[in-house]
């Protein structure tokens, strides 16, 4: 991959290093044996969460037709056995879809295992929507395949510790709304900014801290979307960046009220075994934060903005695992016509 998708100043996001590496892994050691019967069910996991770590990177077809004959050879080399049982999968027409996802059966179980076919994703997640619009803002969404398969990418990102997502893709392509559809099915309330005329850093400062408490105090899953057009000062991205990279924002809290997230926090962290000295206390509210708070960045890739952006702030591009969001295909268009 490394070899054959080199980085080019359009394509600056085509860096592979050690930390994808570990994202299949990560995905690999969410399995559970019981849904693994054979080694060639093992092999389809191990080529999926390739796929959604280097495809989803990926800016267009051509480049993502290069990537399936890389994956195709590589399972060829190292795994023959199971080669025959692959094509499927790869097939110009008619594919068989390769999806794991947290949702196999329902939305409640949260177990990581293959669909069966897309018309019982289309089943559960045609439910999940009339469960999502019966509490909150209807969303008016047409669920075909492509659609589907961004909600398996971008649950399984937000599922996993530390997960951040970066969705790239133009205007009206259903980033927002698949971002609220995914997190309602992982469980996370989604937060989005109130952009105003009067809108500034010390308000950030405060929905930041709202969401802090809410994933580290009260141990909550969050989901932090936020657009490039709610960036209405580059300094945002100084937050934004030093979230992503590690989870602690300096200057966010006054002293005295990291004192109080301390002393708040104290008895949990004595009853996890951990000796409450002030630095162990604060680190164990991190570690809550990066469990509980996921950021969505939902950007598009035209003008210049996201590659400047991402040149100031790496941790937009080295801290997420990116979904490039590519054309919808025609029988999308028909669907949604």
């Amino acid at each position: 991959v490394a070899q054959t998708f080199r980085k080019t100043a359009a394509n600056f996001h085509y860096e592979f290093n050690i930390r994808h590496l570990s994202n299949v892994f990560q995905g690999l050691l969410v399995s559970e044996g019981e849904q693994f019967p054979t080694a060639e069910k093992f092999v389809w996991l191990w080529l999926h969460e390739s796929e959604r770590v280097y495809w989803d990177r990926l800016v267009s077809p051509e480049d993502q037709a290069k990537y399936n004959v890389i994956a195709q050879a590589q399972c060829k080399k190292y795994f023959p056995a199971v080669t025959g049982s692959i094509t499927r999968f790869y097939a110009t027409e008619a594919a068989d879809p390769l999806v794991f996802c947290h949702f196999p059966e329902n939305i409640n179980d949260k177990l990581y295992d293959m669909i069966p076919d897309i018309e019982k994703m289309s089943s559960i997640l045609e439910d999940a929507l009339r469960e999502y619009n019966e509490t909150n803002a209807v969303m008016d969404l047409v669920l075909f395949e492509d659609a589907m398969k961004h909600v398996a990418r971008i649950s399984r990102i937000i599922l996993n510790e530390g997960g951040h997502a970066l969705l790239v893709g133009v205007g009206g392509s259903g980033k927002q709304s698949l971002s609220r559809l995914a997190s309602f099915i992982c469980g996370y309330d989604v937060k989005a900014i109130q952009i105003s005329s009067t809108y500034g850093i010390n308000d950030l400062k405060d929905d930041l801290k709202w969401m802090y408490n809410k994933a580290g105090m009260k141990e909550q899953g969050v989901t932090f979307l936020l657009t490039d057009s709610q960036i209405t000062n580059e300094r945002f991205l100084i937050f934004i960046n030093d979230l992503l990279a590690s989870g602690n924002i300096p200057d966010l809290f006054a002293n005295d009220e990291v004192d109080g997230i301390v002393g708040a926090l104290t008895s949990r962290v004595k009853a996890a075994g951990i000796v409450p000295e002030k630095k162990a206390v604060w680190d164990y509210f991190l570690t809550d934060i990066r469990k509980n708070l996921h950021v969505i960045l939902a950007f598009s890739p035209v003008g210049d903005d996201f590659r400047s952006r991402a040149r100031k702030f790496p941790a937009l591009v080295t801290c997420t695992v990116i979904d490039w969001f590519q054309p919808w295909p025609d029988d999308a268009l028909m669907k949604v016509g």
